[in-house]
């Protein structure tokens, strides 16, 4: 492979040449990306209380789309091309993985072709967290690895775009007690049990039974995020030094688990493969309902000083692309806590934060 350079929708960076076209930040370089809730926010919304554009704006969508969903994110595609900016569209297959049809892929192909052509390009997050227990296409490898591959094969025919696979990190491991865990005796279940002892427990890998393969993976990433100290959730809590890298690298322990069998991720996909490394999604748990505890400065400074942390890209050279989770949301724990995420909405905690980003985070250039 040869290295050549790339500049797509503003991003100059350096890209590997190969079929699966998503522009690579230079070495000690990250994008710094917003998982933003298009219900509510906007692109330049956003921007104008950050003080820059985000090299991506992350959108969930149900995939099938509809027309109308279709037309909503050509709207912002547009608005990502009057910023220099890219998407990470991630599709939520929330029917079930069966309707993932050949007539939704080749649709599939011709939009995410024309929003390239816009100088958009795209990174596809399919199926997320499939190694989870809360939606309805997780633990259940086999279809799941085909329908991924066949995202890869139609995502792949687009000039500018690319695959990322994203499994939740996996301290907790197998999540019990969520509506769409492996049953018992199912063929799912076998597969998942990775030690072959008749039981799903955190002694089982809980990545490598939905690897899709090197060839329909272009970037691999992770769901890391600080909810707290102890399940159930709820008290708001400042993040234990060294948890973002130890979630990472599957060495994380606390009051709530004391894996000792998670894999290092980074380790196994990142330079076991050779791929560029994304934190798919982040942010660190404030419960708005709450009025003890930290305060949300604390909780929230203690978790982007770690991802900010210049150790964290000396110890992780292949993470590229760093996405906060910018929503306010209710949250399926007891008492249904809304949970705000965000960073940017008060002067308390924007200032901060907006001071705290590196320069080694890369921005989109603002028109």
């Amino acid at each position: 492979m040869v290295a050549v350079a790339l500049t797509a929708g503003g991003l100059t960076a350096r890209l590997i040449e190969s079929p699966h076209r998503f522009p690579v930040p230079h070495d000690g370089k990250t994008y710094f990306g917003v998982q933003m809730d298009s219900q509510f926010d906007t692109v330049a919304g956003y921007a104008s209380r950050l003080g820059s554009t985000p090299a991506l704006y992350g959108r969930y969508v149900d995939f099938p789309w509809d027309t109308t969903e279709e037309g909503a994110i050509s709207q912002e595609v547009q608005e990502l091309a009057d910023h220099h900016s890219s998407l990470m569209l991630t599709l939520e297959p929330r029917k079930d993985l069966a309707a993932v049809t050949p007539e939704a892929l080749t649709a599939l192909s011709r939009t995410l072709t024309a929003w390239n052509r816009k100088g958009v390009p795209v990174m596809v997050r399919f199926a997320h967290e499939m190694n989870g227990s809360w939606y309805p296409w997780s633990q259940q490898p086999a279809a799941y690895i085909e329908k991924f591959r066949q995202v890869a094969a139609a995502v792949h025919k687009a000039p500018s775009s690319a695959m990322l696979w994203s499994p939740n990190e996996g301290a907790g491991y197998p999540y019990e007690g969520g509506p769409y865990e492996a049953s018992p005796g199912s063929a799912d279940f076998q597969a998942v049990d990775t030690n072959h002892d008749g039981k799903l427990t955190s002694k089982d890998d809980p990545y490598a039974p939905y690897w899709p393969g090197d060839d329909a993976v272009d970037w691999v990433g992770l769901t890391v995020y600080h909810f707290g100290k102890a399940y159930p959730w709820g008290e708001n809590t400042v993040p234990e030094r060294g948890k973002l890298v130890a979630k990472i690298t599957g060495t994380f322990k606390s009051a709530y688990t004391n894996d000792t069998d998670v894999p290092d991720f980074y380790k196994e996909y990142a330079d076991g493969h050779k791929m560029p490394f994304a934190i798919s999604e982040t942010g660190s748990f404030y419960n708005t309902s709450r009025s003890d505890g930290a305060t949300e400065l604390a909780i929230k400074e203690a978790w982007w000083n770690q991802l900010f942390d210049p150790g964290l890209q000396r110890r992780f050279p292949r993470l590229k692309m760093a996405l906060w989770f910018e929503y306010s949301k209710t949250e399926n724990q007891p008492g249904n806590p809304v949970v705000d995420w965000r960073t940017t909405v008060t002067p308390q905690i924007r200032d901060p934060f907006t001071r705290a980003i590196p320069d080694r985070f890369i921005m989109a250039p603002v028109r």
